[in-house]
């Protein structure tokens, strides 16, 4: 367990603010400066710079906080396991991307519900900056994450490697053959929001292709994946996403898949947790039920 100062120093880490910290803690601001000084005496360096009426985290800062997030977070898992009169099936706490909490994760969620009936289940579904922060203040075990995130401020495993295509409606003629992205820039492009996984692998794809979202003829943004479907499926547009999120249209045929002549895109689902964990073993024992379920529905 930490001890106050170093629960201070991780609330200002998030904060960033020594009097809304305070407010938050209910402490005195020099109560909070008088906690973060007497870390820096113990550590021997400085934790924060102030520059420009932005508090920054120095290097010696940044180790602290990987060092404190992943001990206060093993403290609260080992607090929730203690909690239950069994030890035998500890609670699963995690979260999950939309895509996979949509589209993946349901399959795998039924398996573990027949074959573990007393685990206590809780499955967050946020996009990847909610997911991370969460992870970091100790509220999920661990989480599987479509976007990008700084693999070296975590520790992650390859979950699996999903294929992110384009699809339009049954009755579309880009499903004849193969089209180019030129071809394909002079359509509609249904897209999620700004600040969504599926959105921002997106925008990487096209960036190897030197294009971007306003390339496209026409774009229209929304924020639910089954209201973009929907609207696929009405032939109104064109979107890209995972294809396990479009399983079901695709198999019975509501909507069809665009061959890419310039473009063949796997991308990565990751399985994150804090950096030297104490539950580390735990957690990667998850990772691989986890990955068993997914290959046994993928064959």
């Amino acid at each position: 367990m930490l001890d106050f100062r170093h629960e201070t120093f991780l609330a200002l880490c998030r904060i960033r603010s020594y009097t809304k910290t305070a407010e938050a803690l209910h402490l005195t601001q020099p109560a909070v400066t008088q906690h973060i000084k007497a870390l820096e005496a113990h550590y021997g360096n400085r934790l924060f710079t102030y520059a420009d009426k932005t508090l920054t985290l120095t290097e010696h800062g940044e180790l602290l906080y990987q060092f404190a997030s992943t001990v206060a977070s093993d403290s609260d898992t080992l607090a929730e396991i203690l909690r239950r009169k069994s030890l035998s099936d500890p609670p699963l706490q995690f979260g999950a991307t939309l895509s996979i909490g949509q589209y993946i994760m349901p399959d795998i969620l039924a398996q573990i519900l027949r074959k573990k009936p007393d685990t206590p289940v809780s499955m967050l579904v946020e996009n990847t900056h909610h997911l991370l922060d969460k992870l970091n203040q100790g509220e999920i075990q661990f989480a599987l994450i479509e976007g990008l995130f700084d693999k070296t401020a975590y520790h992650s495993e390859l979950f699996a490697m999903e294929p992110f295509i384009a699809v339009c409606s049954k009755n579309s003629f880009l499903a004849d053959h193969p089209r180019s992205f030129q071809e394909l820039i002079q359509n509609n492009l249904i897209v999620r929001e700004q600040g969504s996984g599926t959105r921002e692998i997106f925008e990487h794809l096209l960036q190897k292709h030197n294009l971007s979202v306003t390339s496209f003829s026409k774009v229209t943004e929304i924020g639910n994946m089954e209201a973009i479907k929907q609207l696929v499926r009405n032939d109104l547009g064109i979107t890209f996403l995972y294809q396990a999120a479009a399983k079901s249209e695709l198999a019975q045929g509501e909507m069809k898949r665009i061959k890419i002549t310039d473009s063949d895109t796997y991308h990565g689902l990751n399985f994150v947790f804090l950096k030297n964990s104490q539950h580390a073993a735990d957690f990667l024992e998850w990772f691989r039920t986890f990955k068993e379920y997914y290959s046994g529905n993928h064959r």
